[in-house]
């Protein structure tokens, strides 16, 4: 179980993020590297393809992404389901639980294009507490040339933006929060998460952030897990917004309740996770 300190909390809260040198085992995070190639291929353990599979082609080549591969690989859904991970949320977030928005394998090769800088909140604005906190786990050893992370530290206090014009391979990363700090005053500090395999960083939902151009001779890949508070419920006035349209397609007829088995809770202060959670994890049996 994945302990945090009082200082490290603060210091999240005061930063926006905080860096965890070992969050796993490295043997853990090469097990679920080691599944990148099956999964970016089309091979899924469970025979659910993810809710997104996102493969654009150019030269130099895009970062490629899945979401939601916890449905569709055990070893990706055991990590980041676990409780540990949502606990550590939960502490960082002040909320009781936590639940899996979703988790994202990215895969940057050689020469990969950026990703621009954004708000991950400002995606989720089809639920009503769109306040995310999220883990970024990386599963091969980072560098700043090696279009890691990049976190502008204290950004999350810098309010609510827009959604960037473009997410994958921009011409210029930096364009809008850079255009943000202008208009109100801000400065940019970029800080690079470099951590081994297995290490990672948590952020806050509102925290700018993105990855630069991969310009080591190595790919990058990593495993990017959102989590939200647990007693969530959908807004139905923002159904339109960031991922609306794709995860809206899990919300009931007439009601606004989140519905667990898509988006699970992994941890809450009394015990309680998801039912069929543990067994869905151990079996693969839905």
């Amino acid at each position: 179980m994945l302990e945090l300190s009082e200082k490290q909390i603060q210091q999240f809260r005061q930063d926006g993020f905080l860096i965890v040198d070992k969050i796993i085992e490295p043997e853990a995070a090469l097990e679920i590297r080691d599944r990148f190639e099956g999964l970016f291929s089309g091979q899924y353990e469970t025979g659910i393809r993810p809710d997104e599979v996102n493969l654009p082609e150019g030269d130099p080549p895009y970062t490629k992404q899945i979401c939601n591969a916890w449905k569709s690989d055990l070893a990706v859904a055991r990590q980041v389901m676990s409780e540990s991970m949502g606990r550590a949320c939960a502490q960082l977030g002040g909320w009781t639980g936590s639940r899996l928005m979703v988790d994202n394998l990215l895969w940057k090769p050689v020469n990969g294009r950026s990703i621009g800088f954004h708000q991950d909140s400002m995606y989720s604005l089809w639920i009503d507490k769109p306040e995310l906190v999220s883990c970024w786990l990386a599963l091969d050893h980072t560098t700043a040339q090696g279009g890691t992370l990049v976190y502008v530290r204290g950004s999350h206090k810098w309010g609510e933006a827009k959604p960037i014009m473009k997410f994958h391979g921009p011409e210029d990363d930096l364009k809008e929060v850079r255009e943000w700090a202008d208009t109100n005053g801000f400065e940019l500090e970029l800080v690079p998460i470099e951590v081994p395999p297995g290490g990672g960083a948590f952020h806050d939902g509102w925290l700018w952030h993105g990855s630069r151009v991969n310009q080591a001779d190595v790919p990058r890949r990593s495993v990017a897990m959102h989590y939200f508070q647990d007693d969530i419920e959908y807004n139905p006035e923002k159904m339109t917004v960031g991922n609306g349209p794709i995860y809206g397609r899990y919300k009931k007829f007439g009601s606004n309740e989140v519905d667990e088995s898509y988006f699970p809770i992994v941890y809450r202060e009394d015990g309680y996770r998801s039912p069929g959670l543990d067994e869905y994890l151990e079996k693969g049996v839905v």
